[in-house]
């Protein structure tokens, strides 16, 4: 039941909600029902709810099913220009609720969720931002284009951390902790609010760092060719 019929149904959803998505979206034979014609970002919003929600009353796995959805509909079209229309308004809400999850995080850190932390959960997710995360995210990228360094930076940055308060809330709403969801909050909000410290201030000194070296290499390389060093690489 976990496992295969709810990856299943998460799969399936997410295929066909996407299939009858993108139909709707670029090809619908009716002008005014060509979704993609207007131009509006809360769409993916609209798209993003009805996977999940058609999956989750089928008892399979909402996350699974938006995912896919979003992938069949951007195989749809891969060159259309809605296509950065969803991303723009995805990418505006997600700042947008990352700012009021900061700031509730911020006041239960201020009311007291860390109380309970000692030093060795400091030490355990310290090695999980420096070394687990990092490591996982380097040997995920093998084989890539990724050059050497932009696959470090990527491994080192990771994705946001935000995403933890929710596999937590789904974990405890779904599974028995024997009473430890008071320290398992604790511990995860400490793992965010380090990332957040620690890549927030590493951000901008290795991107530029980083850019310096692009700059540089692209340099060598109109060298070698013969090229001007203002020529545009």
């Amino acid at each position: 039941m976990d496992v295969l019929w709810r990856l299943a149904v998460g799969l399936l959803v997410g295929f066909l909600t996407g299939k009858v998505l993108a139909r709707l979206f670029f090809s619908a034979r009716r002008e005014s029902l060509r979704l993609s014609n207007h131009s509006e970002g809360f769409v993916a919003l609209a798209a993003t709810f009805l996977a999940y929600g058609l999956a989750e009353m089928l008892e399979g796995y909402g996350f699974i099913a938006v995912f896919v959805c979003a992938v069949t509909i951007r195989a749809a079209e891969h060159t259309h220009g809605y296509h950065r229309v969803l991303h723009s308004y995805v990418e505006q809400l997600e700042r947008l609720l990352t700012v009021v999850i900061l700031v509730l995080l911020g006041g239960a850190i201020a009311r007291g969720l860390l109380a309970g932390i000692g030093w060795g959960e400091l030490l355990v997710a310290l090695a999980f931002l420096i070394v687990v995360r990092p490591l996982a995210g380097w040997v995920g990228l093998l084989g890539g284009k990724t050059g050497p360094r932009e696959r470090i930076a990527l491994s080192f940055f990771g994705i946001r951390g935000i995403g933890s308060l929710y596999y937590l809330s789904y974990a405890l709403s779904k599974g028995e902790f024997g009473g430890q969801a008071e320290w398992l909050w604790a511990f995860i909000g400490l793992v965010v609010a380090l990332s957040i410290v620690i890549h927030g201030a590493t951000t901008s000194p290795l991107m530029n760092r980083l850019d310096r070296l692009r700059v540089k290499k692209a340099r060598a390389v109109a060298g070698d060719e013969g090229l001007a060093p203002n020529t545009p690489v």
